[in-house]
């Protein structure tokens, strides 16, 4: 395992961060949960992504339960807030005042720590005035309940407002956390230059297109069974990505990938982890060999005319727009 130093920042986290999205709680039982925790710290994951959302608080426990026991100093655990949660009432969502400081102390409870390393705004709130919201981190930051904050799918706008601020009010924000991958680079026309300017990293999302880069997803077939593809729940996401153009040309990946000694999971990995605002990608299992396969791809080079062979074959299919990086209208969605 490889590790950067997040944003400008002295805090070092590792090149996959383990993420628990789709999976704990949800896909697999809480022995299999622990067990693909446990492969992470075994391949040198240090880093911990999850959220209060997901599964509805019930992924932050089985996390916490995961990492009970374990040196704290020796793990960068993140969550985030802005979703809605519990029962879901009028101030059970967004970051106003109220909303971020009673989830970060419900997140606490449930990962079973003093503090989080990195708590992030899970979206944007066009309803709460940025500067309440970022006074509520200020405050967090200051009561030692997190060390740093972050933000995820933020455009280049907000990230600029929410710095300025967290400048004044004397607390570092180092961290965006964007969906990213050669197909959804989205990013890459405001969000990194604004980022490298202000000293602010990348902890990306959906390295793999929710899969699709791993090549498993053919043109002409159905999914997989079992696959995300193949989940009804997933068929708004994964939509974009499962059209016969894009599954025939991510097909045309595998050659290069071979080439390097590389399976497909494993390239489009490295391919995110050569933007150096990047700071580490996040990757989540159902397996412990996932993981483990998982962490061949970091320290891999992709030569430079590698690069512009992916970029000529996904172009055409691959979406750019910084457009797409959009707030929700309304908490309660």
């Amino acid at each position: 395992m490889k590790y950067r130093y997040l944003g400008n920042s002295g805090l070092k986290i590792s090149e996959l961060t383990y993420g628990n999205w789709l999976t704990h709680a949800s896909q697999i039982d809480d022995t299999a949960a622990h067990a693909t925790v446990h492969a992470a710290l075994d391949g040198g994951i240090t880093s911990f992504d999850t959220a209060d959302v997901y599964a509805n608080q019930a992924a932050e426990k089985v996390l916490g339960d995961a990492l009970k026991g374990l040196r704290r100093e020796g793990l960068e655990i993140f969550t985030k807030v802005y979703w809605p949660v519990a029962k879901r009432m009028p101030n059970d969502t967004g970051l106003s005042r109220k909303h971020i400081m009673e989830s970060i102390n419900g997140s606490l409870k449930r990962l079973q720590t003093d503090y989080v390393d990195l708590y992030q705004a899970h979206r944007y709130d066009v309803e709460t005035p940025l500067e309440e919201t970022m006074q509520a981190f200020a405050d967090i930051v200051r009561q030692g309940k997190a060390l740093y904050i972050g933000v995820s799918e933020w455009n280049a706008e907000q990230i600029r407002a929410g710095h300025k601020l967290s400048k004044e009010l004397g607390f570092q924000l180092i961290s965006s956390q964007p969906q990213y991958s050669a197909l959804w680079r989205v990013i890459e026309a405001e969000v990194v230059p604004a980022c490298e300017e202000l000293g602010v990293s990348q902890i990306v999302w959906s390295p793999m297109a929710q899969g699709v880069l791993t090549g498993k997803y053919l043109p002409g077939q159905p999914a997989p069974e079992g696959s995300r593809g193949s989940d009804e729940r997933m068929g708004g996401m994964m939509g974009k990505y499962l059209s016969e153009e894009v599954l025939t040309r991510v097909q045309l990946l595998k050659p290069l990938a071979g080439d390097l000694g590389l399976t497909m999971a494993q390239f489009a990995l490295a391919w995110v982890l050569q933007n150096k605002n990047v700071a580490s990608a996040i990757v989540g299992a159902t397996k412990p060999e996932q993981i483990a396969s998982n962490i061949a791809a970091v320290g891999v080079e992709i030569p430079a005319e590698v690069m512009v062979k992916v970029s000529e074959i996904l172009e055409p299919v691959a979406v750019f727009d910084p457009r797409e990086t959009k707030a929700p209208e309304a908490r309660l969605v």
